[in-house]
């Protein structure tokens, strides 16, 4: 039942749950759902002039000349024509709105660009062209490959088998690789017949419209069955359409109701650093202002009572009496007006037009010019210039912005023992190498990827040998993913990856002889050292930041139940059976070598199930996901309840490479005193080899000091101590730069997990330059954990 309030006879619902009818718009109606237009522009013809003129007056200096302006209409008072005044402020306005209402036209233009965007409606039983703005919830639009998404769709089918469909999501979370996303089974069937389409009338009920874009709940109710919906159902307004020829999908949520205009929020009056500091010495000057104005009028005032009678009588002066507090009051407003020169407002126009000339500067700048897209650099704000000088903290991710996000298998540690490999894209590098080591052959694996070097032979000579765990430990690398895989025109097979990281295992897997095929929602099939073998897919457990592991659930062509896991190693080692002990400490070794040489490491284990548990098991996750309270958290717990006592196979290592010019730019940026955070999810290992690779821990400074405290408490004792060792390293006449590790919990974030860390560096602690390395589950909470350093811990340590 959807409920909704009403607030004052306005027709505004607030939505607790969105039911949506499919082909039926006078029933989606009546719930008054957005349309489809959006705006991302401030003003309209009306609204410009009034809000604008309020943003302006929000400058100390406008508002000034403005209230100069009324006192010089007071004919009592003022000494000087109006003119004076208002001729530089509605220059001042004018310039400065002519700008505003600029970057609104553009605004207002890319809007219009969107919002007549052209889609393929099903209507009255026929597709039809219609405008984006013109869309309704509950349409049924059709897509093609390339194509960008108009609305938060709900995939009915697809051209591709089993009703999958690959997105790109670029515009709404930055990421370039490609996304699956699979119809449910029973809208799959519709294919694209539309006469079946325009009879669906499937009722969707889910959530009401929010900002989370990982997140999706809601169950479809169609032909007196109910099916539950997740967020691999949905395709999001922003995505665009890839290797696809078509897909159609049922509008849920249009216009300002989608996650992207959900997360885009409103435009917002932004003042730069430069307009903060004019302010300010406006607001000096005005005050020293008033003091002249005061002195002057007192002095005004004095001499008025002592002598001024003697020559003449004010005209403002009643007939028989003086006052003198009323004449220095009148006077003290005609010397505010007399000396309103001294506010510069001359200085205003000086910056907007240095503003404009920085703007064009920046478009004519060579070296910002980007010669393989034929691309300039392009100001699209005149304040960009100076809100670029005021950058203090860079905030940034580490894979796929420093680094290329292209991973290679490396190495891998297979029950205790490690078999060790190369990635070469230098020729001659290969060629030097290959002289010392002979490259694994994989010249009988017609299917391998030619790229991988791998110089270590016995890992193929375990291979040949038949030894299970080695065998084990491919078979999970080619099961436990969600590679999906397609023969181009070539009849080669070719791989959709959702990670870089799981298509560089798969790969690997593939090149030593077990090579995933494909899948469906039923099976995936493999090759086993040349011999097809197709598994039941019985459960997929997805990955996310808090369960940090991936699992897989599949039936052998044997009957045998296998659930095959991988994730990170402090996640995944508290899931082992106890008999695996002396196998985890020797992996865990082995895991900090890779680490320290700045590789990408995930453990490996699976587990072997009853046929009766798991199928009462499977019961409970049916009803799980069948419910519509606390669904995520029933779902959550029993993933942890089937994912114990695993069986440890051992551990992959990939390396992700840094960017061409990463360390250069780094060394720049440092070199203008800003303070750069790096977020990663690596081990502490990695972090730190990946800190002195791009330069953001160098060897200058001293080792690295390791806060371990669980208080606030004992974190600043930490502090102090570490604070008297800097003292005493300046007193023998040096200046030491140190290196800090802090711990989520050492700020009081005990529900945060010892995953993911912040390298920071150049950050100013009494004039010594320091190194930090925080620790959180997300970029929330490292900032959280920056923030609460910088507002407490500082101040009590100075």
């Amino acid at each position: 039942k959807l409920r909704v309030m009403m607030f004052c006879n306005k027709k505004k619902l607030l939505e607790v749950e969105r039911v949506v009818k499919a082909n039926d718009r006078d029933y989606n109606e009546k719930f008054q759902y957005a349309d489809n237009r959006i705006h991302t522009s401030k003003y309209n013809v009306l609204t410009f002039l009034p809000i604008n003129l309020f943003e302006q007056l929000q400058r100390v200096a406008n508002a000034y000349f403005l209230f100069l302006l009324i006192l010089q209409l007071i004919p009592e008072i003022s000494s000087l024509t109006w003119f004076t005044t208002i001729v530089p402020l509605v220059l001042v306005i004018s310039m400065t709105a002519v700008k505003d209402a600029t970057d609104d036209y553009f605004r207002h233009k890319s809007d219009n660009q969107v919002n007549n965007r052209q889609s393929k409606v099903l209507i009255n039983s026929k597709l039809q062209n219609e405008k984006w703005m013109n869309v309704k919830v509950g349409d049924i639009i059709k897509l093609e490959n390339n194509q960008f998404v108009a609305a938060d769709l709900l995939l009915l089918s697809s051209s591709e088998p089993h009703g999958l469909c690959y997105v790109e999501t670029a515009e709404l979370d930055g990421e370039t690789n490609l996304k699956v996303r699979q119809a449910l089974p029973v809208t799959s069937e519709l294919g694209a017949d539309i006469s079946s389409l325009a009879e669906f009338d499937g009722i969707v009920r889910c959530e009401a419209p929010n900002n989370k874009l990982d997140r999706f709940s809601g169950v479809l109710s169609w032909k007196d069955s109910k099916h539950a919906l997740s967020n691999q159902k949905i395709i999001l307004r922003g995505c665009v359409l890839r290797n696809t020829s078509w897909c159609f999908g049922m509008v849920l949520f249009a216009g300002p109701d989608t996650k992207l205009m959900q997360n885009s929020g409103k435009t917002k009056f932004k003042r730069t650093s430069i307009d903060r500091l004019m302010n300010t010495l406006v607001l000096w000057i005005f005050g020293f202002l008033v003091c002249l104005g005061i002195i002057l009028a007192v002095g005004s005032s004095i001499l008025e009572s002592e002598v001024g009678d003697q020559f003449r009588t004010p005209p403002f002066w009643r007939e028989g009496e003086k006052s003198f507090l009323f004449s220095g009051f009148l006077t003290f407003w005609s010397y505010v007006i007399i000396l309103n020169t001294l506010v510069p407002i001359s200085l205003y126009v000086s910056v907007e037009v240095i503003r404009l000339g920085h703007s064009y500067f920046i478009n004519w700048d060579r070296k910002m010019y980007y010669a393989s897209k034929a691309m300039p650099a392009e100001a699209r704000t005149t304040t960009l210039n100076e809100e670029l000088g005021q950058i203090e903290y860079i905030f940034s991710d580490k894979t796929g912005t420093l680094t290329q996000n292209i991973m290679t298998f490396k190495k891998c540690s297979i029950n205790g023992r490690v078999y060790a490999g190369e990635v070469l894209d230098d020729p001659i590098q290969k060629k030097e190498i290959t002289k010392e080591k002979e490259a694994t052959d994989f010249s009988s694996k017609s299917k391998s990827e030619k790229t991988l070097h791998f110089f270590d032979q016995s890992l193929m000579e375990s291979i040949e040998l038949g030894d299970p765990k080695v065998h084990e430990f491919l078979r999970l690398l080619a099961l436990c993913h969600t590679v999906m895989s397609e023969e181009n025109s070539a009849g080669q097979l070719v791989y959709q990856v959702q990670s870089p990281d799981e298509g560089a295992l798969v790969t690997a897997a593939r090149n030593f002889g077990f090579i995933f095929k494909s899948r469906t929602p039923e099976t995936i099939t493999i090759e086993e050292l040349g011999t097809p073998v197709t598994y039941q897919l019985l459960a997929f457990l997805d990955f996310n930041n808090i369960r940090k592991r991936m699992s897989v659930i599949v039936r052998n062509p044997e009957g045998r139940i296998k659930l095959y896991s991988k994730g990170a190693d402090t996640i995944l080692f508290e899931k082992l059976h106890p008999s695996n002990e002396d196998l985890q400490s020797l992996t865990s070794d082995h895991l900090s070598e890779f680490a320290g040489e700045g590789l990408r490491t995930l453990a490996i284990a699976y587990r072997e199930l009853d046929d009766k548990y798991f199928k009462m098991w499977q019961k409970m996750l049916e009803d799980a996901n069948s419910a519509t309270l606390e669904r995520d958290e029933r779902i959550s717990g029993l993933y942890e309840e089937i994912e114990r006592d695993l069986m440890l196979l051992g551990a992959t290592a990939v390396e992700d490479k840094l960017q061409e010019g990463v360390i250069e730019t780094i060394t720049s940026l440092s070199l203008a005193n800003i303070k750069i955070w790096i977020l990663t999810g690596d081990k502490q290992e990695t972090a730190i080899n990946i800190g002195y690779a791009c330069n953001v821990l160098t060897d200058a400074m001293d080792a690295l000091f390791v806060i371990t405290g669980n208080t606030a408490g004992e974190v600043r004792e930490e502090l102090r101590c570490v604070l008297k060792e800097r003292e005493s390293g300046k007193g023998q006449g040096r200046e030491t730069v140190l290196p800090f590790l802090f711990r989520s919990t050492s700020l009081g974030l005990n529900h945060v997990p010892h995953q993911g860390l912040i390298l920071a560096t150049r950050h100013c602690l009494r004039a010594s330059n320091i190194s930090q390395v925080f620790s959180g589950k997300n970029l929330k909470s490292c900032m959280l954990c920056f923030k609460m350093f910088l507002d407490k811990n500082l101040e009590d340590i100075k």
